[in-house]
């Protein structure tokens, strides 16, 4: 079984580490910050603990997880790596430059990935001397409970890789799709609509953030989009929004929000800060919905209408199948449905007209329908 190395000691990176440790991989996590080593050490000591207590574990399996997992400072303990999982800042001057030395201390064959959320591959790949070997795994927080995978090969990424990747992520016990290097991937940029025309609904003072909210949990969502803004970080949230926003150079479907922005600047980023669009003060009253159940059914409605439509733009582009895409929103974000699936037996000629009642109604290219999905309505 092959050796994996994880650049990155934070909790995604930890995450990833605990998965492949699990899987019976022998794991050294890099980070050159050593109170980042040592947190992910206790971390991965607690959580041991807890499944052993739960039954899920023997005591005999964690303490071998543990014993696989070293904790390093030095590329140069790469070097028996065939695998590396690149798990830190989303920045992409910073991860060129990382990769770029990392090859440096690998083997020929070891393969160099990064667990990106929506920076291009090609991109980062373009900064190593051999970039036929970069590819993106796109892990969901958190790593070890959510199954999906996203699996990008960049421009260069030799097709071997990708088959080879996709095997390795199904030994894990973890969902792969595939997807094409463009912004966003598949989740990131699908789900944009959630949150965007959720703030978009609240800023036309059409409901409140806890009547979107409900409206949503009634649409059979688990969470609300302000209440999984909060809990994912609106910091976190908000750089997604812009990054793509950016990378399809400024489409309006992507356009951030000032009220998230507000937020970000007050230092209001949800749960970990107690406070985001809702107050985490303790003893503090939650905000009561409205009972108005056709204002409610007119906001989830707007709201999947365009996540259908992105979910049928992305299938129309070839950026995953209709199949990978259905995978990724109900396995990646936990969706009731797949979107496209969920727009056929609501009726893909009734989609088609919410969108076009809603460009009528704002004459805004944001909601102009994809032509995937008028081409579906068309000859379903």
């Amino acid at each position: 079984m092959i050796e994996i190395g994880i650049i990155g000691a934070g909790a995604m990176g930890s995450g990833i580490a605990q998965v492949v440790a699990q899987a019976g991989h022998e794991v050294t996590i890099i980070d050159t910050n050593d109170a980042a080593l040592q947190k992910a050490m206790v971390t991965l000591a607690a959580t041991m603990d807890k499944l052993v207590a739960k039954g899920k574990l023997s005591a005999a399996e964690a303490d071998a997880i543990q014993k696989r997992t070293h904790y390093r400072n030095s590329y140069s303990d790469f070097a028996k790596c065939e695998l590396i999982i690149e798990a830190i800042v989303e920045n992409l001057d910073i991860k060129k430059k990382v990769f770029a030395e990392v090859e440096t201390y690998v083997s020929d064959t070891c393969i160099l990935a990064s667990n990106t959320s929506s920076l291009s591959l090609t991109a980062i790949a373009s900064a190593c001397t051999r970039p036929d070997r970069v590819i993106g795994i796109h892990f969901f927080n958190p790593a070890p409970l959510m199954a999906l995978v996203e699996i990008i090969p960049a421009l260069q990424t030799h097709l071997i890789h990708v088959a080879e990747i996709k095997k390795l992520v199904e030994s894990w016990k973890k969902v792969p799709v595939l997807c094409k290097d463009t912004p966003g991937f598949i989740v990131n940029r699908v789900a944009r609509p959630f949150y965007g025309e959720a703030i978009r609904i609240y800023e036309e003072g059409i409901a409140d953030f806890a009547t979107i909210d409900q409206a949503m949990r009634e649409k059979g969502f688990k969470m609300g989009p302000f209440e999984l803004m909060d809990m994912i970080g609106n910091d976190v949230n908000y750089a997604v929004t812009e990054s793509v926003f950016t990378a399809f150079y400024y489409d309006p479907r992507y356009k951030p929000s000032f009220t998230q922005k507000k937020l970000n600047e007050a230092g209001w980023l949800g749960r970990k800060t107690g406070k985001g669009y809702y107050d985490y003060s303790e003893g503090l009253e939650k905000p009561v919905p409205s009972d108005n159940a056709e204002l409610k059914e007119r906001i989830s409605s707007r709201i999947l209408a365009m996540l259908i439509n992105e979910a049928f733009d992305a299938a129309y582009l070839n950026v995953a199948t209709e199949e990978d895409i259905d995978l990724a929103m109900t396995k990646g974000v936990n969706y009731p449905k797949g979107l496209i699936t969920w727009a056929k037996e609501i009726g893909l000629k009734e989609c088609v007209k919410c969108l076009d009642d809603l460009y009528e109604s704002y004459h805004e290219d944001r909601y102009r329908c994809s032509v995937g999905l008028r081409k579906a309505a068309a000859n379903h």
